[in-house]
């Protein structure tokens, strides 16, 4: 992998900030200011944690993009003066105060899934991502054995999205990407995407799927409890991963590795159903290269369920070394105890609590 440049960066990188519900009023703390850092041991070994879900807010782009389609999604970021005020590299360094407190060493950034602009043209689009993905490069360079990058890539055009890839792995030192879990309302098995998964396999990099709420039934979820959030991310999540088995993209590309967020969505906590069709009701559901459940062995989850029980059987259903840890720092959905939150499922070996909180994450994304 090569840095070049972006090695010579020091701390101070401008441009980039984390930031979410809750944090805009908190001032960045110096490292002198850090409380003692949480070290996480395993059997009496001491273990290297990794969070593999982290947003983080690249400012830069706005005026490339203040003028263009709908942008509601970062008004609290953009619109909010406070936030607009700690929108700095001081969050930086909050963060790794957070990180500190939390037990948690690593973690790799990705972008505020706001600012995944489908609507841009080729060449804007190529504008903005470069800007985003250098933003990135420069903070994980400026920190690097806290921060890894997962990059973005304009997927509404497959073959620019392609060439960014292999450039921010070649050039950034890129550990994986970040997508949302539908484009311009096209499936992500859509035959169109297929040569960004031919390129995902053959570089072996990481493909993060997060969800953008669930557009499709967003006139269903308005009003109180936040449905779009509650509701819509999981499920976007959880009809991705289902086009992904059914229309056989993960037949077609049985090496690409793709990390799910919010534990996968619904999909490993009622994955039954789905196989119930293919052997119940095969005029419903053609029948796919094996049942879905057993293709949830090709796929990665990350922590992020709210009960134990929820995260035991998400581990039991798909493998304790299928499953990874997510913080969705810094947002309010997010949780700062996931390390306990593992710890807290009993009869977990001593191995697969290791490869949980950081072993399978840190192959993953090419950590040493």
């Amino acid at each position: 992998m090569k840095r070049r440049r972006f090695l010579k960066q020091t701390a101070s990188v401008a441009g980039i900030s984390f930031v979410g519900c809750g944090l805009g009023a908190v001032t960045g703390c110096s490292e002198e200011a850090h409380g003692a850092r949480r070290q996480v041991s395993i059997g009496g070994k001491r273990i290297q944690t990794v969070d593999i879900h982290c947003h983080s807010y690249v400012h830069d782009v706005w005026p490339l993009i203040e003028e263009h389609g709908d942008l509601s999604y970062l008004v609290s970021v953009t619109d909010n003066p406070i936030l607009r005020k700690k929108i700095d590299i001081n969050n930086v360094d909050f963060r790794l105060q957070q990180m500190d407190e939390q037990g948690i060493d690593v973690q790799a950034l990705s972008l505020h899934v706001g600012q995944y602009h489908y609507w841009a043209d080729p060449d804007l689009a190529a504008k903005i991502v470069a800007i985003q993905n250098e933003k990135i490069a420069e903070t994980c360079a400026a920190h690097p054995e806290r921060f890894v990058g997962l990059g973005a890539v304009a997927l509404q055009h497959p073959e620019l999205a392609v060439k960014q890839m292999k450039y921010a792995i070649d050039e950034l030192d890129m550990r994986g990407f970040m997508i949302t879990g539908s484009v311009n309302d096209e499936e992500l098995s859509d035959p169109k995407f297929h040569p960004f998964w031919a390129a995902a396999e053959e570089l072996g990099t990481v493909i993060f799927i997060h969800p953008r709420n669930f557009p499709a039934g967003q006139s269903r979820l308005n009003g109180n409890g936040r449905l779009d959030n509650v509701i819509g991310n999981p499920l976007e999540t959880t009809v991705a991963l289902s086009h992904l088995i059914y229309e056989g993209t993960l037949d077609k590309f049985p090496g690409v590795k793709i990390c799910a967020a919010h534990g996968g969505g619904y999909l490993a906590s009622y994955i039954g159903r789905s196989d119930h069709c293919v052997e119940h009701a095969a005029m419903f559901c053609k029948a796919v290269g094996k049942l879905p459940s057993e293709y949830l062995r090709q796929l990665y989850f990350d922590s992020l369920l709210y009960t134990t029980e929820n995260l035991r059987h998400l581990i039991a259903t798909v493998g304790a070394d299928r499953v990874v840890i997510g913080t969705d720092f810094p947002f309010a959905m997010g949780t700062a105890d996931s390390i306990d939150h593992v710890l807290s499922v009993d009869g977990l070996s001593t191995a697969e609590q290791a490869a949980i909180l950081g072993e399978t994450a840190a192959e993953l994304l090419g950590i040493s």
